[in-house]
């Protein structure tokens, strides 16, 4: 499956939120929707789900307009919508129900999902006697108890611990080996640098960069290396101003031309008892600053 956004706009009032957004993302990988808070994330994701239409543009599934009767969608907030005093195995069977299950496969889903997420001691308990993280893995399961064709991850990380983190990690993988098309919507760069194979950068209303986050990182100008070494002074009284030390310790070597590449890794690799050596490449946050960031937003002005 390919889902499509299509110059998407929209406005509430006098104000443009939207102004034609579009992105695509694939089954079987993981799509980044990134931005600052009122960059237009929220409403483009409500505008997929269908909560309220656009004013102009398409969402598109395969290249048709998307039938909601016949695709499922998984909704994981960012905000969480369960009932603290209800209990857990019937609001997760009434949230199935919702979205077409029958009960007693409503209740058999929720149980499989309770069980593979650690959580079916808590089956016949109130919500709010869990931890937050508890509370975060029930809200994950009312998004994927009933299979949906689309997962719409929105901060899914906030408030796991590392152990819980990894488990969700799991999940997520599994939902993407089943050709799910997984969105993820996250400020922890992180994450969706492990996961996402996409990404979508929003910025005041625009969809200022998207694309492959691979050849997003190639696209940059391959003039630095970075080199890890027991023996950093070495290197750094060689290259001199060329090269400066990281906060993590290692080197970074600033070459005079993106063709010295080759010449400079086989001259350190010779001279010097070197552990890595590699091509320096933007990280997300890297690449999230310099799109979103302040001064970005400042030329978005102009």
């Amino acid at each position: 499956m390919v889902l499509e956004l299509k110059k998407i706009e929209k406005s509430f009032g006098e104000k443009k939120v939207l102004k034609e957004v579009s992105f695509r993302a694939e089954s079987g990988k993981a799509f980044g929707l990134l931005g600052r808070n009122g960059a237009g994330k929220t409403t483009s994701i409500r505008i997929l789900m269908n909560v309220f239409p656009a004013d102009s543009g398409e969402v598109l599934l395969d290249g048709k307009p998307i039938d909601y009767r016949q695709v499922g969608i998984g909704y994981l907030p960012e905000e969480r919508g369960l009932y603290p005093k209800k209990i857990i195995v019937h609001q997760l069977a009434y949230f199935a129900e919702l979205k077409g299950m029958g009960h007693k496969a409503a209740v058999a889903a929720a149980d499989k999902w309770l069980e593979r997420l650690g959580m079916t001691e808590y089956r016949n308990k109130r919500l709010d006697t869990l931890s937050k993280g508890n509370q975060q893995k029930i809200q994950l399961i009312t998004a994927l108890a009933h299979d949906p064709d689309i997962i719409i991850l929105d901060e899914p990380f906030s408030g796991l611990d590392p152990v819980n983190a990894m488990l969700l990690k799991d999940v997520v993988r599994e939902q993407i080996a089943c050709n799910k098309i997984v969105l993820f919507s996250s400020h922890q760069m992180s994450y969706i640098e492990e996961f996402c194979d996409s990404i979508a950068i929003l910025n005041s209303g625009k969809a200022v960069l998207c694309g492959e986050l691979h050849e997003i990182k190639r696209s940059y100008v391959r003039d630095r290396l970075i080199v890890r070494t027991e023996y950093p002074d070495a290197v750094k009284k060689d290259f001199k101003e060329s090269c400066v030390v990281l906060p993590n310790n290692s080197l970074l070597i600033r070459l005079a031309s993106p063709e010295e590449k080759k010449k400079v890794m086989q001259k350190l690799v010779a001279g010097y008892d070197i552990d890595e050596v590699r091509v320096f490449e933007p990280s997300l946050n890297d690449i999230f600053v310099e799109y979103a960031g302040e001064a970005a937003d400042k030329e978005d002005r102009r």
